[in-house]
């Protein structure tokens, strides 16, 4: 586990190196940024902003969402991982929109989980994006850097390691989750990781494994 000391520097540096990190999905209002973040659950930003542009042109609302028909849903999103659960959870949450939120996406983290397939990331994430809000959400990226910069103490999964992360920085989480993705995504990759192009490499427990 990381000193205190260490900690500090490498919040520091993952903000200096990315100071304008952002979502790569594509989406224009949170109906949309909510249906983004559902499908990309074990999927890549890339492969839903192809799915997207079709989707919300044949559904661009939570009323036109929960009318639709599952089949032809299915059709839509089914080069999306886990595209059978997605299509129902989709049509379940979009009916829970209109029948307990007049159709609006609630910028609240329990009525948010309250929504089906949207579990505390699916939350923090809509909620980091639309408000800017002060929460860790931890995805496969966040949670491999957090392991190989020795952060976690206690989580073995990615759902229990949101709490230690945040408790440990405390502030700037919303800046911190976009900034470990990026840097997850092309320096501290799962395969072939660019240890060489690594600003935290003295931090890492890993850089001498050949990952």
């Amino acid at each position: 586990m990381q000193s205190k000391k260490n900690v500090k520097i490498i919040k520091e540096r993952l903000l200096e190196h990315y100071p304008s990190a952002k979502t790569e999905l594509v989406f224009k209002n949170n109906f949309e940024l909510l249906v983004c973040v559902m499908l990309s659950a074990q999927c890549t930003d890339k492969r839903v902003n192809l799915i997207t542009p079709a989707l919300f042109e044949r559904y661009p609302d939570a009323k036109s969402l929960a009318a639709a028909n599952l089949p032809s849903l299915k059709l839509l999103i089914n080069s999306c991982s886990f595209f059978n659960n997605k299509a129902q959870n989709l049509i379940k949450m979009a009916q829970a929109l209109c029948e307990k939120h007049a159709g609006e996406v609630p910028l609240d983290e329990n009525e948010l989980k309250a929504l089906a397939g949207v579990g505390v990331k699916t939350a923090h994430v809509v909620l980091i994006e639309a408000l800017g809000a002060n929460f860790m959400a931890v995805d496969t990226h966040v949670f491999r850097i957090s392991k190989r910069l020795d952060l976690l103490k206690n989580a073995k999964v990615p759902e229990q390691a949101d709490a230690e992360l945040s408790e440990l920085f405390k502030t700037d989480l919303n800046r911190l989750h976009q900034a470990m993705i990026i840097f997850g995504r092309y320096t501290c990759k799962a395969i072939k990781p660019q240890c060489e192009d690594c600003f935290l490499s003295e931090f890492c427990k890993e850089k001498t494994n050949k990952i």
